[in-house]
């Protein structure tokens, strides 16, 4: 089952079958998240200036680990948290850093490299929320139940339900070579032939975890989603198929290197010596380098 339903990812990635395949942009198909006690605590959103929307974990009071894609473009950057009492905060983000492998203008089926990023707070959060230890990070199996969290929409052409963090349970359909490698995670009932819940436009970035409130272990990060293998109409979609994930714990060295660089920026600061051509910082008066 799992390596059939796999060999159809790759045959409509290759051809074309399963419709556009875009950055995953909102969780749907998933339940508003009501509980002070759970993801609200360290899913953050992410929006630029230029009205992009997307997701991230707290993994730090003042660091936030996303997808690279987030923060490929020339824009200023802020990010939103949720506190107990659902009231929205908003600081500014003063530097980021892409993978060095990452290649900015890419598309999901040709990006070659890893899409993932840290972004550098303004100011720490206050104690009201829970950062999450990517260190302690996982591998995801094929079988594996997860997680789903994020700040995206609903539908494709519902983009006023933005906005909102909401969650979903999914499981893991195992590894996918497109140009990268990447974890496929899917609606457990019905495995992408028809539509179900999983990432849509607003929660590329936002995290694929294990555990609950109190044990959450972050395991992945979302990179891009598909339509199901089945849709009717002739508007095919990009959300209720396949959520592809880049998994966390590959990944962990330059996670914990990056972050410990970064945790040392303070405003005003220059970008340490070992930036790449992806990192930037906001200058007094600027948003954007």
């Amino acid at each position: 089952m799992v390596a059939h339903l796999l060999r159809r990812v790759v045959l409509g990635a290759t051809l074309g079958l399963l419709g556009p395949i875009l950055p995953a942009q909102a969780v749907i198909q998933g339940e508003v998240s009501r509980n002070p006690n759970g993801a609200r605590a360290f899913v953050v959103r992410i929006e630029s200036t230029q009205g992009e929307i997307c997701s991230g974990t707290l993994i730090a009071p003042d660091l936030v680990l996303t997808a690279a894609h987030c923060v490929m473009h020339q824009a200023g950057y802020s990010v939103v948290t949720v506190d107990r009492a659902f009231r929205q905060h908003r600081v500014q983000a003063i530097a980021a850093s892409m993978h060095p492998d990452f290649v900015p203008g890419t598309t999901p089926e040709d990006q070659p490299g890893i899409d993932l990023a840290l972004i550098k707070l303004a100011e720490p959060v206050s104690g009201d929320f829970v950062p999450l230890d990517p260190r302690g990070a996982g591998s995801i199996a094929t079988g594996d139940s997860v997680h789903i969290a994020g700040f995206g929409v609903v539908a494709e052409n519902r983009r006023n339900t933005a906005r909102t963090l909401r969650e979903a349970n999914l499981v893991s359909i195992g590894s996918l070579q497109v140009a990268n490698r990447v974890t496929v995670v899917t609606d457990r009932r019905r495995f992408a032939e028809t539509a179900g819940a999983g990432a849509c436009l607003g929660d590329s970035g936002g995290p694929i975890l294990r555990g609950g409130p109190g044990g959450y272990q972050i395991v992945g990060v979302v990179s891009w989603s598909s339509g199901a293998l089945q849709q009717n109409g002739r508007t095919r979609t990009a959300c209720g198929g396949f959520t592809a994930v880049t998994p966390v714990a590959e990944h962990a060295g330059w996670i914990a290197s990056r972050a410990a660089e970064l945790a040392r920026i303070q405003v005003g600061d220059a970008m340490p010596a070992r930036g790449h051509r992806s990192d930037w910082m906001s200058r007094p008066g600027r948003q954007r380098r």
